[in-house]
This record gives structure tokens, sequence and C-alpha cells, in this order.
């Protein structure tokens, strides 16, 4: 008799290109065996050179696709994306409070591109409303400087950084230092302990969809059954093999590759 895979929602946006958002989210879920489910809060028009515009949906339809698959199908672990708006943001919050799975929160704030995501005035509903009912958030420098006004110039600033965001209600925060000079190296902490992760970098500019990944391939690994550091290890091991197979799309920034590991094969 089959077993049936573990149950992954994701709430983003969808990328047109394939490369980040929904795709991403759902192409790494079912590469790491895993079922993936998703609630849509935004369209954009997205290609290999950016973000040429994106529309939300109404907070009563992402509402709905929440109730639709929490209320039959249920989840074992849940990651949002690009919320947009203040009000998108609570409604998604609201309805997570509620759940008893982990909650990753990328707190998307930019595109690879630069080109932003969310509304200005819904930085502060991430930092009241959502942060507080994440397992684990995952800002990059950026997004960290955003949410709390704290900037790290190098790796030494990972721990302040972490703890200005954990402050904001999180259990387990991993700020991503890939931005920095040097090997990247992410820091997961939970208030008191701390992990370290480094990966070699790879000379490839095809990183598109880096951040939705690693936040997917964590809530995937959660669903299967590992602890959060275990998770965050795993699935830092499979974006940074994604990023070595990225590949060209377009005219710009390909995307990292889901499925290396079946290409491996």
């Amino acid at each position: 008799m089959t077993q049936n895979p573990p149950l992954v929602l994701t709430i983003a946006g969808s990328d047109s290109g394939g490369g980040a958002g929904i795709q991403a989210d759902l192409k790494t879920m079912l590469a790491l065996g895993t079922h993936g489910m998703s609630v849509i809060a935004a369209v954009t028009a997205q290609n290999s050179l950016g973000v040429q515009g994106y529309w939300e949906l109404p907070p009563e339809a992402v509402r709905a696709q929440l109730d639709s698959v929490l209320g039959d199908i249920g989840a074992q672990a849940i990651k949002t994306g690009m919320l947009a708006s203040t009000a998108l943001v609570e409604t998604v919050a609201e309805r997570l409070a509620s759940v008893d799975v982990p909650v990753i929160v990328d707190p998307v704030g930019v595109s690879k591109h630069g080109d932003s995501l969310l509304a200005p005035d819904a930085v502060a509903a991430v930092r009241s409303a959502l942060l507080p009912v994440a397992t684990v958030v995952t800002p990059n420098l950026y997004e960290v400087e955003q949410l709390t006004g704290v900037k790290v110039v190098d790796e030494s600033g990972l721990r302040e950084a972490a703890e200005a965001v954990k402050a904001l209600g999180p259990a387990w925060v991993l700020v991503k230092g890939g931005h920095l000079p040097g090997e990247p190296a992410d820091l997961l902490f939970d208030g008191t302990t701390e992990h370290r992760f480094t990966a070699p970098r790879h000379d490839n500019r095809h990183t598109h969809g880096t951040g939705c990944t690693l936040a997917s391939g964590i809530a995937a690994y959660l669903a299967l059954g590992s602890d959060v550091p275990t998770a965050v290890a795993r699935a830092k091991e499979y974006v940074t093999g994604a990023i070595a197979a990225g590949f060209p799309l377009g005219a710009g920034i390909g995307p990292v590759d889901h499925a290396w590991r079946m290409r491996d094969r």
C-alpha cells in the first residue's frame, strides 16, 4: 500500500516566468517528496528581465482559498511568500494564527531584480501580525533592514540582525547572508542557540527564485518530520545544488534548477 506524501501549502504570488513564487514553491515541494498546494495572493507579469506589474487578489479570494484547502485537505506545513498589501498580510496572519502546523514566513519585500513586491505600509503588518505566527522567518539582509532598521555589512553582524528579528515574535529566525562578500553564511537563531550554515559560492548569475525555494524546502522537510535545524540544513543543501545547476532563460537572470537531483540521476 502506498503512503500519501506529506502536505505543504504555499501562500504567495504567481511568477509568470516560472522561476520564483508559487511556481518555484510547487516545484520544490514536488522535488522533495511532498504534495504542494497553493493559495495565490497576487499575480505578477514577470520574466527574466524583471517584474512588469503585479495585481493583488481581493482579501476575500485569498481567505476563500485558505478556507477551502485547510477546511478539507489540511497541511503539515505552510509557507508564505509575496503577500503584497496590508490587507492580504492581515488576512493571512489571522487565518494562520489558528493552525497548529509549522509556518515558514519568507518576508518578500523585493524581487531579484530590485522590483518592490510589498507596499511600504504593509511592512508594519508583517512585523506586527505575520512574524508572531511564524515558526521560522527567512529574511535576506535587505528584508532584515526593512523590518528592523539593522544594516548588516559583514558576517559579524548576523547575530544582531537575528536578535532584532527574533524580538518581533517568530520562534526561529534564519538570516540569509548570501549578499555578503565571501562564502555565503546563514544564521539560524531561536533566542538562545545559534546554528551557522555555509555553502560554496557558485559563479552563476542564474539565481532567480532562491529565497522562495529555500523557504519551501524548509517547509517540505518540516512536513517530512525533520526538526528546524535539520530542515534548514537539508533545504540549504537542496538550494545550493539548484543554484549550481541554474540555467539561462530569456535575456536576463535565469532560474535555479528545481529538478537538479532528477537530472543528476
